[in-house]
């Protein structure tokens, strides 16, 4: 039986990670993109290949369009056409006012965040259309429930990205139900990652934020990871055009 291939940008850290590994150990082959950190997406890709799929890691920047269409192609390359995609890559910048952000940070974060989606989004389509092989095909796109927040003092930048995304995710759907191919998005809360120390710089954001999330506590990257797999899988079927919110209550 034909393994489903599943690419998964920003792959290497955090929810991407997780989904690599826990998308390996339920039957499908990976591409684990990564920006920067070689070593750390040997590791994803090789929990990958200990949970018994091919896996491969693939360099690119997720901001530029030339690595998109790259990455694309070597994935179907060395896996097969995809039947997958998770459109994860995203940075948030520095925490803090808007008022007192630098120009640098914000259009770093919509370069990655938006227009970087948009394009993944974009090649993801012409992957899966081309790869008309019956139902089955989707894409999950990962936003946060910062969207609906709004991240005030934190980052509303990054918050006015992923509303972008859901909207992304809404319009995308709609064009690509007449081909079989689902899109939806989960949309995370506070999560345990890398991202809060490397991204905006706060080390103990979760700690100080933990206490106002309804079920008192952050989510792991494995518990995002559940809800990537559902709705990348069968048993989402019907669904598409959703934006999971997976966020404890808030």
């Amino acid at each position: 039986m034909t393994r489903p291939v599943l690419l998964v940008t920003g792959g290497s850290r955090g929810i991407g990670a997780a989904t690599c590994i826990m998308a390996a150990g339920r039957g499908y082959d990976v591409a684990v993109n990564y920006r920067n950190n070689v070593k750390a997406a040997a590791e994803v890709v090789a929990a990958c290949e200990a949970a018994g799929a091919k896996a491969v890691a693939l360099q690119g920047d997720m901001a530029d369009a030339d690595d998109i269409t790259r990455v694309f192609a070597e994935a179907k390359a060395a896996l097969g056409p995809l039947t997958h995609v998770v459109n994860n890559a995203g940075i948030t910048g520095r925490s803090g006012p808007l008022a007192e952000a630098e120009i640098a940070v914000i259009r770093e974060c919509i370069d990655v965040n938006v227009t970087g989606a948009i394009l993944v989004a974009r090649e993801a389509a012409r992957a899966l259309i081309d790869n008309g092989g019956g139902e089955g095909r989707a894409i999950v796109n990962i936003s946060s429930v910062a969207a609906e927040l709004g991240s005030p003092g934190e980052y509303v930048w990054y918050a006015a990205s992923k509303g972008a995304v859901d909207s992304l995710t809404i319009g995308l759907a709609k064009e690509l139900a007449g081909h079989g191919i689902r899109v939806n998005a989960v949309a995370p809360g506070i999560t345990e990652t890398e991202i809060h120390a490397l991204s905006t710089g706060e080390a103990g954001r979760v700690e100080r934020l933990a206490p106002m999330i309804p079920l008192k506590r952050a989510a792991t990257a494995d518990e995002i990871a559940e809800s990537v797999l559902f709705l990348l899988s069968e048993a989402s079927r019907y669904t598409t055009g959703v934006i999971l919110k997976v966020a404890g209550g808030r």
